[in-house]
């Protein structure tokens, strides 16, 4: 084979292009990846940074539509660019579109190996749905292997009676280096940066979109639930935007003797700042496949307070080395972390640490050798 691998994935994502451009680099590897989208304006605010791909690729022409709460995403030639490719295997993120369906017909047809990557877990809400589960079965039974990003994307698999041999592991990635970098530059002008942005001197952040699942107003009750000294001297700030906004907003109007700031949507630039300056991250999630913005939080140094159903918590956070781990939907939990935390500012900054060792292993390159392995396993990769 001559190592020509097509990833067939849904938009241009920030979070991918430096897993891409790493995995473009290696000389084993022959990388074309399709994008069913270049971004998705209604769920992400991103910028599409475009200038920075360093690998080849393609979007194919699309239409959107958002249907009793799903997301129908058509697309217009899928087939035709995968015969252009000339794929000797695939790798598709998810099976949520039609135009996955659509590429694994063409590689059976052709027998050519078709890999998912996925990030499902035994939390994710879209469980339970009799015909998802149906759907998902039958696509599962037609891959030749699985890519997942770490321990509980890995269990999901088995559950579905998956062999272990059939599951290769890809960590799941930010870019490391520019978030820590970012972070370092902020806290050299610490005082200039909290004053231009408003902030506190200290305060718990939360980075995400603003919506019910990801447990922000258990996170609000929780920040209210602090005694008032506490609140006092801590503040809790929400980086993103999203339909649970003005109802947060209305809350957080009646906390006193605290201070509860909403910043909206920022670009990654802005939003290290909010990382830099932080005592902790705060992710109280009831469902989300990883967690991205775990990633980035520790690649700026901080201390996680993390929800169990978050699928990167088996792999990224260690109790009481790194962060504490709470159940979702637990305020009285969440309520003793944020206080420990709080009061204990000596113990966000060991904890910061830790977290920067860790994450240092979760890196691009480090998600690259997963794929290189996943290929060298079917003989896929350049001699």
């Amino acid at each position: 084979m001559t190592g020509r691998l097509v990833i067939l994935t849904e938009i241009i994502s920030p979070y991918r292009i430096p897993l891409f451009n790493a995995l473009a680099q290696r000389p084993e590897v022959d990388l074309h990846v399709i994008f069913l989208a270049e971004t998705d304006p209604v769920l992400r605010q991103w910028r599409v940074y475009k200038e920075e791909i360093q690998f080849s690729c393609e979007v194919l022409q699309s239409w959107r539509k958002r249907v009793a709460g799903y997301n129908l995403l058509v697309n217009v030639g899928t087939a035709d660019a995968l015969n252009a490719a000339t794929p000797d295997v695939i790798l598709c993120g998810g099976y949520s579109y039609l135009a996955s369906w659509l590429a694994q017909s063409w590689a059976r047809l052709r027998h050519i190996p078709f890999f998912l990557w996925s990030e499902s877990n035994s939390h994710d809400m879209r469980r339970g749905h009799a015909l998802v589960e149906l759907m998902k079965s039958e696509y599962l039974a037609h891959c030749k292997g699985f890519l997942v990003p770490g321990q509980s994307a890995r269990e999901y698999l088995r559950s579905h009676k998956v062999k272990d041999s059939a599951i290769f592991t890809a960590v799941n990635a930010v870019d490391n280096d520019f978030y820590s970098a970012a972070a370092q530059v902020v806290r050299q002008n610490a005082a200039q940066v909290r004053m231009e942005l408003g902030l506190q001197n200290r305060y718990f952040l939360f980075s995400g979109r603003l919506v019910r699942e990801k447990g922000v107003f258990e996170l609000l009750s929780a920040y209210a639930t602090l005694d008032t000294s506490t609140r006092k001297d801590i503040g809790l700030v929400f980086a993103g935007d999203g339909s649970a906004r003005p109802e947060l907003e209305h809350q957080a109007r009646s906390i006193s003797n605290g201070v509860v700031r909403f910043v909206g949507f920022s670009q990654r630039e802005q939003l290290a700042a909010y990382y830099a300056l932080a005592d902790a991250l705060v992710l109280p999630t009831y469902s989300d496949t990883w967690g991205l913005v775990v990633n980035e939080g520790m690649a700026c140094g901080l201390p996680v307070i993390l929800s169990g159903a978050a699928g990167c918590a088996a792999d990224l956070v260690t109790k009481n080395w790194n962060g504490m781990i709470v159940e979702p939907r637990d305020v009285s939990s969440l309520t003793s972390a944020m206080r420990t935390l709080a009061i204990r500012p000596d113990l966000c900054r060991t904890m910061g640490a830790n977290s920067l060792q860790r994450i240092s292993k979760y890196s691009s390159s480090e998600w690259s050798n997963g794929v290189v392995h996943m290929l060298e396993a079917v003989g896929a990769t350049h001699e």
